[in-house]
């Protein structure tokens, strides 16, 4: 709209003042307007054009479908092997824990030196924690090689010379024997 126009009405100035800054909101709210939807446009076109190179990646990808199959069964075996050496790991771990807690228990002076001389094949860690098959070889053991366990003092057992020397300090007898 032009002010020339509201002239030719013979509009007051101020009538065209009035109308001109009415008409002047109007036109800013609708280029406001415009401009919020070119930025939506454009932001859509971009995402549409994302969405288009991801859509021809995947056809890309899906070509080579028997690939990636290969691929995932592959790191499933991976992971399957893995989680078996871990689990393995583990129980061997809680069986060496077991072992010398019971090695402890059974008052071993060397828990190493006696892990060494069973056979570990009969010994299993069963479900409740429990060892099977060590308390038959630690007996056989203690009647073999008593020596590796504390026993504890027997009674009786006193050996010679325990009560302290009887000897004279032979510094001292030097010392005075030059005086």
């Amino acid at each position: 709209m032009k002010r020339e126009f509201l002239k030719g009405l013979e509009l007051s100035e101020e009538q065209i003042n009035a109308i001109m800054a009415e008409h002047g909101k109007d036109v800013e709210g609708s280029k406001s307007q415009l401009t919020e939807l070119t930025t939506e446009t454009e932001s859509l076109k971009t995402q549409i054009a994302d969405r288009d190179k991801d859509i021809k990646s995947l056809k890309k990808d899906a070509g080579d479908n028997e690939g990636l199959s290969k691929q995932l069964t592959d790191l499933q075996a991976k992971y399957k092997t893995d989680t078996e050496t871990l689990t393995q790991q583990l129980s061997q771990t809680k069986l060496k824990g077991e072992l010398t807690t019971a090695l402890t228990g059974a008052k071993v002076r060397n828990p190493k030196a006696v892990e060494g001389l069973l056979d570990m094949d009969k010994v299993k860690l069963t479900d409740d924690g429990k060892l099977e098959g060590l308390d038959d070889q630690l007996s056989a053991l203690k009647e073999s090689d008593g020596y590796l366990f504390d026993e504890g003092q027997k009674a009786g057992y006193e050996p010679k010379g325990g009560n302290g020397s009887d000897d004279n300090n032979q510094v001292q007898t030097l010392v005075d024997a030059f005086k």
